[in-house]
């Protein structure tokens, strides 16, 4: 920032410090506002300057400890300290090349020691180890040093798509895993699904012989009761004889154009009765 000078007097900006010499030589600090000053005396404002917060972005090249390039910007957050002004307008010609040569000096020999991995989770102590260097050093200068931002970490473009890649075969191995596990909780239910649905079909079959045993027994016992000089035998014949005639009907009454070959007479009743009641008996038997 400059300021209005004059001969004899001169204007200090807001938040700037002015630098005030006789005969060449540092006199005194100008806050802001109107200064008068005596030229015969040697007086005069030999430079303004700005106390507001500067920043600096610098950009370092430098590799990590897995041999990999990465460019580090770093911002760096300054301003002149006003005690001090004078050093900061004495000591230093450029200050941004001073402060841009030790940021590269510290950056550069911190990163080496961290792989790149790494780098991402402790760039924040690495812009700390840089604050402390770089604010022991500039405040001898007049300056502070108010904060330093690793803002971005850059690493090569063939570096950046094998991290990508990598990142997505883990993914794309973990959606497998969830998957495969998924398709085995289903396949497990539905076999326990199976298995239960045949155990109560298993019941149901059970009750209905059962069901179909107690009503045969039930009609035996009443035709026997109700038409004298009648034996069970004769009485499940016919009964069989009944359930076969039903079966031939429900067969004909049947939607499906499937074709049954059955023997058909008054003798075969007999025989399926006759195999049915060895049946029974061979595995009572047994």
């Amino acid at each position: 920032m400059g300021g209005l000078n004059c001969c004899c007097c001169a204007c200090v900006d807001h938040a700037s410090v002015g630098v005030v010499e006789k005969w060449g030589r540092f006199l005194k600090l100008a806050t802001p506002g109107l200064h008068f000053f005596n030229p015969f005396r040697g007086e005069c404002l030999a430079g303004v300057l700005s106390t507001r917060l500067c920043s600096l972005d610098v950009c370092v090249e430098t590799k990590t400890k897995d041999n990999v390039f990465v460019q580090i910007v770093c911002s760096t957050q300054y301003r002149i300290i006003k005690e001090f002004a004078d050093d900061a307008f004495y000591e230093l010609q450029n200050p941004k090349e001073q402060i841009r040569s030790y940021v590269f000096d510290v950056v550069r020999a911190q990163v080496p020691r961290i792989a790149l991995d790494e780098l991402f989770e402790q760039k924040g102590e690495v812009a700390k180890v840089v604050l402390d260097e770089l604010e022991k050093v500039m405040r001898a200068y007049g300056y502070s040093i108010e904060q330093i931002l690793m803002v971005d970490i850059i690493p090569d473009t063939s570096v950046r798509k094998a991290m990508n890649e990598i990142n997505a075969a883990h993914r794309l191995q973990l959606a497998s895993v969830y998957k495969g596990e998924a398709e085995k909780i289903l396949m497990v239910k539905k076999a326990e699904a199976e298995a239960e649905a045949k155990h109560l079909a298993g019941i149901g079959v059970a009750k209905q012989r059962q069901a179909i045993t107690d009503g045969l027994r039930d009609n035996v016992l009443n035709f026997s009761h109700n038409v004298e000089g009648t034996s069970a035998k004769e009485v499940m014949d016919l009964i069989m004889v009944t359930q076969y005639f039903d079966t031939i009907k429900d067969l004909g009454d049947s939607s499906s154009r499937t074709t049954v070959f059955v023997p058909h007479g008054p003798g075969h009743v007999r025989d399926i009765s006759d195999q049915i009641r060895n049946g029974v008996m061979e595995a009572q038997q047994m």
